[in-house]
């Protein structure tokens, strides 16, 4: 088992520290460029089913439904490799990666993911994400439901959670409760969806922008998770471990 650390970075990928909603627009936009506007709701709409059957969204096993739909459409080859070759670099929000850096510098940092087996790492190896965390990267279907497994590979003290999804934010500290301070960026659909922001408790803490992290410093995150009005004893003991 591996040693526990004082604290370990949990960091979500898709609308934390990439612009995933405009990715989502370039590919329709070369979608209906290719196929014309009836095919690109077509392959969004065998999305939207694959994510509900899924829980994430499969853009390559969508493309493989569109394929069986279309069998002898010409272009499809072509779209493969527009989401296989996407330039993810130049959708990382500003300052994604020296967040990444900053928390490096103060524990372990693990790029805690949703997705499938091929595009999700493909995402994160090209946009430089993978480089940045050092190849510590875990992609589950439901990463919320494995925090158990996550624990097991990256055992602490406290953690610190940073993602999009106020339900997910909400659902890991249901679990950890005081042993994790919830952060969320207020970027993507989901940060501004009012249903989802009345449903879900708030986090810890707010940001608008992911790069706001980088006005923080260790202790104050750590101390965003208060519970009662006081310090959760295991952020205490971190703190106090700091000082000395």
């Amino acid at each position: 088992m591996a040693a526990m650390s004082p604290v370990v970075f949990l960091v979500d990928v898709d609308n934390t520290l990439l612009d995933n909603d405009l990715i989502q627009s370039d590919l329709k936009r070369h979608l209906e460029s290719e196929f014309g506007a009836a095919s690109r709701e077509r392959y969004w709409t065998i999305l939207e089913q694959l994510f509900d059957e899924l829980g994430y969204r499969d853009y390559l096993g969508a493309l493989q439904r569109y394929r069986v739909e279309h069998p002898h459409e010409p272009h499809l080859m072509a779209m493969s490799s527009y989401l296989v070759d996407y330039p993810f670099a130049s959708r990382l929000y500003p300052g994604a990666l020296d967040v990444l850096e900053r928390f490096r510098t103060w524990g372990a940092t693990v790029i805690l993911s949703d997705g499938d087996v091929v595009f999700q790492p493909r995402k994160v190896e090209r946009s430089g994400i993978f480089e940045a965390v050092n190849g510590q990267v875990l992609i589950y279907i439901h990463k919320e439901q494995e925090l158990e497994d996550v624990a097991r590979r990256y055992p602490a003290r406290h953690y610190v959670l940073v993602d999009d999804k106020p339900r997910i934010l909400a659902a890991v500290k249901k679990s950890w409760s005081s042993s994790v301070t919830t952060v969320f960026p207020r970027q993507g659909m989901y940060a501004h969806d009012p249903a989802a922001l009345a449903k879900y408790a708030p986090a810890d803490l707010t940001v608008a922008r992911v790069s706001d992290l980088l006005e923080f410093d260790l202790p104050t995150l750590l101390d965003a998770a208060k519970l009662n009005g006081a310090a959760p004893a295991a952020c205490s003991a971190l703190l106090e471990e700091r000082r000395s």
